[in-house]
């Protein structure tokens, strides 16, 4: 896919958990991301604001590439620390079954790049940071995507120059794709695509301007990711239906149950079914002694 960049812009859908890495395998997609900021709320319930560890990261990771044959990219912070700790992060991230990731240039800790307070470390820090993982890269997996991250167009004493000179530094320390995180403009999109030197990434979401991937694609970006498509409209979702369990009690689920009756995960069987239920009866009928398995279906009563 990276390869054709120029023909197709990466379309790439944000989870926060393995059961939305299915739902974006089940539709379709041709890969899967994932967000620090949506597994910091959705396996935390905390903002990004630093506070998730390395280990919790690459466990969320670990845990949607188990259940998805599509791969994964996983944002990994600024790599938990220096650049020793970035070859550990990398090296993790492979072995967790990931293939690809962004680290970013922000002091410790860290917080999402569209929020206020950001600061950025020495330009020379973030390209010792790339050098040591693209290290462990070729020693792991050379097909590994490195995709380095500048904060610095609203970091503080920053701006749009300064994330294009680190970002230009970055790609000549040997990341595949670059990317300046809250971006004001199309206007300033087109400008990193064209100055940067590499392939970039986008997010149309908060600060960002809401481009359309052919928009994207006509300034040069390689990727367009979207961190908050599962963890915020799921969240939304459990709001509504919640706000209204409170109020009506059980109407609410039969309300919702009527609302979505033709919907692919309508019932409680199609979201199990969702979550490899056949599968793994399945696996019951082929490795199970044949009088158990009759014995489990035939007596008890269920869906």
């Amino acid at each position: 896919m990276l390869d054709n960049w120029q023909e197709k812009t990466i379309l790439a859908p944000g989870v926060h958990d393995p059961l939305s890495a299915r739902i974006v395998e089940r539709l379709g997609f041709d890969l899967v991301y994932m967000g620090g900021a949506a597994t910091s709320l959705g396996k935390l319930g905390l903002a990004d604001f630093g506070l998730a560890t390395a280990t919790e990261n690459i466990e969320n990771a670990r845990s949607i590439a188990r259940v998805t044959t599509l791969p994964l990219v996983a944002d990994m912070d600024n790599g938990y620390g220096n650049a020793l700790n970035t070859m550990r992060t990398i090296r993790d991230c492979i072995r967790a079954g990931v293939s690809g990731t962004h680290i970013e240039d922000q002091v410790i800790p860290k917080r999402c790049g569209h929020l206020k307070g950001k600061r950025v470390i020495p330009l020379e820090e973030m390209v010792g940071k790339v050098k040591a993982a693209k290290r462990v890269i070729r020693e792991e997996d050379p097909d590994f995507v490195l995709i380095a991250r500048t904060d610095a167009r609203g970091a503080a004493g920053e701006g749009l120059d300064s994330a294009i000179k680190r970002l230009k530094a970055y790609r000549a320390a040997g990341a595949d794709m670059v990317f300046a995180d809250g971006l004001l403009s199309k206007k300033e999109l087109e400008r990193v695509g064209r100055e940067a030197g590499a392939p970039t990434v986008f997010h149309p979401t908060a600060i960002s301007p809401r481009l359309s991937i052919d928009e994207c694609n006509e300034v040069g970006c390689g990727m367009v990711i979207y961190p908050f498509a599962s963890v915020h409209t799921a969240s939304v979702a459990a709001w509504d239906f919640l706000a209204r369990l409170k109020k009506v009690d059980t109407r609410a689920q039969v309300e919702f149950e009527r609302k979505h009756r033709k919907h692919p995960l309508a019932d409680l069987r199609k979201l199990f079914d969702l979550g490899g239920l056949e599968e793994l009866q399945g696996f019951e009928r082929e490795f199970l002694p044949a009088k158990e398995v009759e014995d489990r279906y035939s007596e008890s009563i269920g869906l």
